[in-house]
C-alpha cells in the first residue's frame, strides 16, 4: 500500500474533515460509475455512494474500519450494498455505456451496428453471476488488477482468475449463441 494511502486512512480514522473529504473526492465517481453499471440507474448509484460513505464513517465512529486497503474495503461496502439491492428486487436490464472512443466515422450504419452489438453485450452480462459481472465489471471497464479485485471480493486471486475465465468463457457462448439467432 502507498505511504500516501497510509497517511490518509491515519488522518481520516481521526476524523481529520480534509482526509475524509479527499477519501470522498478521490473514490466516490469510481464507485458511482461501478454501482451505475451494476445497478442501471443514476438514482440508485447515487443512493449506493452515500450509503457506502455513510458505512465507512459508522465503521470509523466504531473504532473499526479498514486499515489498509481503502479503495477495496469501500468497494466491497458497494458491493455488499448492491447485493442486498438485488435481493430485494431482480436486477433491471444493464445500461452500460462503454464509452468506446472511436476514430471511426460516425455515419448510421457504424453507430446502429455499435448500438447492436452493445444491446447484445447488456443482454449477455445481464446473464452472468452476479460476482462473474462484478470480476468482468473492474477488471475491463475500471481497469483493476487482479490483486485489487480480490481484495474488493475478499478472495483470493487465484478464485478472481477462475471467476474471469469462467466469466469470459460464459460471455463468449452468449454472445456466440446470439449471433447464430441473428
Amino acid at each position: 500500500m502507498a505511504a500516501k494511502e497510509q497517511v490518509l486512512l491515519e488522518r481520516a480514522s481521526r476524523f481529520d474533515e480534509q482526509a475524509l473529504a479527499e477519501v470522498y473526492d478521490t473514490y466516490s465517481p469510481g464507485i458511482f460509475r461501478y454501482a451505475w453499471r451494476l445497478l442501471g440507474d443514476a438514482d440508485l448509484a447515487e443512493d449506493c455512494v452515500s450509503e457506502t460513505f455513510d458505512r465507512y464513517l459508522r465503521a470509523l465512529h466504531k473504532g473499526n474500519g479498514p486499515q489498509e486497503y481503502l479503495q477495496a474495503y469501500l468497494y466491497r461496502i458497494a458491493h455488499n450494498w448492491i447485493t442486498d439491492y438485488y435481493r430485494r428486487s431482480p436486477p433491471p436490464s444493464m445500461p452500460l455505456d462503454l464509452e468506446l472512443a472511436d476514430d471511426h466515422s460516425r455515419q448510421p450504419p457504424f453507430l446502429a451496428d455499435r448500438a447492436i452489438e452493445l444491446s447484445q453485450l447488456r443482454q449477455a452480462l445481464a446473464q452472468l453471476t452476479p460476482e462473474q459481472r462484478q470480476v468482468i465489471l473492474l477488471k475491463y471497464l475500471e481497469d483493476w488488477d487482479n490483486q485489487d479485485i480480490a481484495q474488493a471480493l475478499n478472495k483470493p486471486v487465484g478464485a478472481i482468475k477462475s471467476l474471469q475465465h469462467r466469466a469470459l468463457e460464459a460471455l463468449r457462448r452468449l454472445l456466440v449463441r446470439q449471433d447464430m439467432a441473428v
